[in-house]
């Protein structure tokens, strides 16, 4: 079979190198699925930058989200059936309950267990979540990090919010297009940031209160300030990092603030004295476990929430993708088609 590989860490976009693997065969308690889709998120690129702080494996299958359809299982596997549309879930070994640190040692296309981005891939039954009957593989493909990440931060580590709460969003990347539909399915309203007049506009024509330009407010937590009376939003979704201290000063006292990713570095230092004159909670949010993905199925079967997607790539352009993901320009998913 066909897959990529990361032979060359730290070189980023066209370190991928499609090779010939042996075709996986199911362990007793595992799944073949045949490939369809897979998405990209930022942390492929910081793997394949050599940046990320987990490790990374020279020679790894790249990628932490797929879907596709399940052609044979293992003699213990009943969960799931030859024929069965699925995805895969970020943790393999995080079933339910709170997050422990064995459930998340293992994670996908990076240093221990080998991604999705190939014709066919072995996995834990157990792991696999039914794709709802509405959604594409190339939609399903989107939602086992970028997905559940968003719901967790707002639905499951936090007490939901009563509906005309406010929420803000930074960028329109993933997790944060994620957290707004699901917000807006809530009843909550949603204030986000991003630059480009194309893409702020895009944002307000989907339903965003407001949508902020950081390029003309750049002391833009005053202007979320400004349009919530002075109070702050009730809960922040935190996926740059080093814009952390601006978040809780946009953020009310008792309010939350998710805090996601480093997709601008992690170098950035927080006071003590800030994070106490905040009176915010800040919480971790890393992805999210089966349980979790299953409820969230549940919710967008209910709304029926179809993922925004920016651009689906052929499987012979997969490093093609990976640099889009680089540019920034994307609004929503990045999705490779095999």
């Amino acid at each position: 079979m066909k897959a990529y590989v990361l032979n060359e860490p730290g070189k980023g976009p066209g370190g991928w190198e499609l090779v010939d693997r042996p075709t996986p065969v199911a362990g007793p308690e595992e799944a073949i699925v045949a490939v369809r889709a897979v998405s990209l998120n930022y942390r492929d690129l910081m793997i394949a930058r050599g940046q990320y702080f987990r490790g990374i494996r020279p020679g790894v299958i790249p990628t932490s989200d797929g879907a596709g359809e399940v052609i044979a299982v293992g003699g213990m596997v009943t969960k799931v059936k030859p024929g069965d549309r699925v995805m895969n879930a970020f943790f393999p070994s995080w079933e339910s309950g709170p997050i422990y640190p064995g459930a998340i040692r293992l994670n996908l296309g990076a240093a221990n267990l080998d991604g999705m981005l190939a014709e066919k891939v072995a996995f834990p039954a157990s792991a696999l979540v039914r794709i709802p009957d509405y959604l594409s593989y190339e939609e399903a493909a989107t939602l086992p990090c970028a997905g559940v990440t968003a719901w967790n931060a707002l639905f499951e580590s936090s007490t939901p919010l009563a509906a005309g709460s406010t929420v803000l969003t930074l960028g329109t990347g993933g997790v944060s297009i994620f957290a707004f539909q699901f917000a807006k399915a809530a009843g909550l309203r949603v204030i986000g940031t991003s630059s480009g007049e194309a893409k702020l506009q895009r944002m307000r024509s989907l339903g965003f209160l407001h949508a902020i330009n950081y390029k003309i407010h750049y002391a833009w937590h005053e202007e979320v300030r400004r349009l919530t009376a002075g109070l702050g939003v009730d809960h922040a979704v935190e996926v740059v990092g080093s814009t952390l201290p601006q978040t809780l000063r946009a953020t009310r006292m008792g309010g939350v603030v998710s805090f996601i990713g480093g997709l601008g570095g992690f170098s950035q230092q927080v006071s003590l004295e800030a994070l106490l004159q905040s009176g915010a909670r800040v919480q971790p949010i890393v992805v999210g476990s089966v349980a979790m993905f299953e409820n969230m199925n549940r919710a967008m079967e209910a709304h029926r929430i179809v993922p925004v997607i920016d651009e689906i790539f052929p499987f012979a352009r997969a490093n093609e993708a990976l640099a889009k993901l680089e540019s920034g320009t994307h609004f929503g998913k990045i999705v490779i088609r095999l």
